[in-house]
């Protein structure tokens, strides 16, 4: 809108890449419970991640702690764990946004129930006390990650803990309870802590012999996919106190699929990415923009194997439509980081910046195409292309965005352009 672009927004955090770290913790369906902070060995090479992600320009990192170590009971905590990142990320000028719950729970407790939710918002309360007294601001938090998603995970696709099969509008809105809850308990220890709320953002299509279907279809990604959000900013069961304030950032997570063919037993189908009813990101993004009018960053993104760099420059390229636009895109995660090993069959993934040679030593490995994608853009958008610690001070992420929304502009002209010409 046009009284949007009039009044660019400051930019919130350091740089406009950010790089992500899976860290889930769940009990899987096989009853087993996982650590993908181990799995991917960045507990072991830490620090030479730090450094691999400030040597790409990337200052923003998302970080796990792990909610089932750190919990002893009983208001016990064992914070070693955490202290060792943060002394890392502030060795490196890192910052970090710290997810509270990704997934896991710690053993025997049942998220339905308010000892439950009281244990929670205790442990967000210290969690805030541990990282605010240890480093200097901002703080970012995101109390619980993917509601949406992982409601879903956790009942009737019976993935995860706690496998309560037919109660995902149950858990949705108690996880959104335990969140919003959360967030003021964080904020009761720094009141200007920021708060990104990350869920994926869906596009939804009937199949093209069933146009009875389409109500469904857009059910699914008008409604469904807003519910968690919806009650974190209030619109939605506003008795479980959310607001706007709470809302705070909302991180949209995107990947290719994202966009699927709902069928009429509710299975999906991916959309192939030449199909026509692939909806541009752009587009999804002002959606969320539209409804809630809040900062956006895109919380999770990633190609899968060889087209890894194709998708950045889709991202990137989306992105620039969006902030022309008028969106608060304040980023784009890079998420994993570092490869990460597939959920059902254990094999890596091969999704990330860096690819991970073995599982016992847990190499890193550039994947080049990747990485030239993502300079190509630095040098682009006049970003750093890497970032030597203490190189930037607390303004230097507003210069930053200011340059981005700069080229985003000259970028669309340039655009239109081409068009004229090829049109002629």
């Amino acid at each position: 809108m046009a009284d949007d672009k009039a009044e660019p927004r400051a930019a919130i955090f350091p740089t406009f890449f950010m790089g992500g770290f899976e860290c889930s913790t769940f009990v899987w369906k096989d009853r087993q419970r996982k650590d993908f902070v181990a799995a991917t060995g960045h507990d072991r090479q830490l620090k030479r991640d730090f450094a691999d992600a400030m040597d790409l320009g990337i200052g923003v990192v998302r970080e796990g702690i792990r909610w089932p170590q750190v919990d002893l009971g009983n208001g016990r905590y064992d914070w070693s764990q955490v202290k060792e990142v943060q002394d890392a990320a502030t060795e490196f000028q890192i910052t970090p946004i710290w997810d509270l719950f990704h997934y896991g729970l710690p053993d025997g407790c049942d998220p339905f129930s308010d000892e439950c939710r009281k244990r929670f918002v205790d442990y967000c309360r210290a969690a805030a006390e541990i990282v605010t007294s240890s480093a200097e601001p901002p703080y970012f938090f995101t109390p619980v990650n993917e509601i949406s998603f992982f409601s879903a995970a956790a009942t009737d696709l019976e993935w995860m803990y706690p496998f309560a099969k037919g109660r995902e509008a149950e858990l949705k809105r108690a996880l959104c309870r335990m969140d919003i809850e959360a967030v003021k308990a964080i904020r009761e220890v720094e009141r200007g802590a920021r708060i990104v709320h990350v869920d994926p953002l869906v596009h939804a299509v009937p199949p093209a012999d069933r146009p009875d279907l389409a109500d469904e279809a857009r059910h699914e990604e008008q409604d469904r996919t807003f519910e968690a959000w919806d009650m974190l900013c209030g619109r939605l069961a506003p008795e479980l106190g959310g607001s706007p304030e709470i809302l705070d950032i909302v991180g949209v997570n995107v990947y290719h699929y994202s966009q699927v063919q709902l069928k009429a037993d509710k299975s999906r189908e991916i959309l192939g990415p030449r199909d026509p009813r692939r909806e541009p990101l752009s587009e999804m993004l002002k959606r969320a923009w539209d409804r809630y009018r809040r900062p956006i960053i895109i919380g999770e993104t990633s190609g899968f194997k060889d087209n890894r760099a194709e998708w950045l420059q889709m991202t990137v390229e989306e992105c620039l439509k969006a902030l022309n636009c008028g969106i608060d895109l304040q980023g784009v995660c890079l998420f994993p980081f570092v490869d990460m090993p597939d959920w059902w069959s254990g094999e890596w993934a091969q999704i990330g910046v860096y690819d991970v040679k073995d599982k016992d030593g847990f190499e890193r490995q550039p994947y080049d195409p990747y990485v030239e994608e993502l300079r190509r853009w630095q040098k682009t958008l006049d970003q750093p292309q890497n970032v030597e610690p203490g190189a930037y001070g607390r303004d230097w992420g507003r210069i930053q965005l200011d340059e981005i929304r700069k080229y985003a502009a000259q970028w669309e002209k340039q655009s239109g352009e081409r068009q004229n010409i090829e049109a002629q």
